[in-house]
């Protein structure tokens, strides 16, 4: 499954913390977008890109993912601002557990297209048995 959790370097002292996210160094594509989901309190995504990979950094709070690849599902747990979880291209998310302060922060690899969205699941696991025969 093409997932992987990110450790970033936090710089820090008596002001704070800070933490940088930089195209091809931390995050292993260029960065076309970023946005951010808060006050969220059901289940999210219900969906996978076929080229759009994302960083996901619960920079506030936590929240749980669930990842699927047609094959097998995962639970990831993001709760440290400091680590951001890479999600490759045709992988199922679902995003639940929200705690009430969550602030998750999203890294885009590239625009918003609708077109690379498969929103059915089914759709999603014929997608993904179509690409492993070619």
């Amino acid at each position: 499954m093409d997932y992987k959790l990110l450790s970033w370097k936090v710089l820090g002292d008596d002001r704070g913390k800070l933490v940088s996210c930089e195209s091809h160094k931390n995050v292993p594509f260029e960065i076309k977008r970023v946005y951010y989901i808060y006050e969220s309190y059901k289940m999210r995504g219900f969906h996978s890109h076929k080229q759009l990979e994302q960083v996901a950094v619960a920079i506030c709070g936590s929240c749980e993912f669930v990842l699927d690849d047609g094959r097998e599902r995962k639970v990831v747990l993001l709760d440290n601002p400091a680590i951001g979880l890479y999600i490759g291209k045709n992988i199922w998310r679902e995003m639940r557990n929200f705690s009430s302060d969550c602030v998750l922060m999203i890294l885009a690899s590239d625009y918003y297209d609708e077109s690379d969205y498969i929103r059915d699941y089914e759709e999603f696991l014929a997608f993904v048995k179509s690409q492993a025969q070619e």
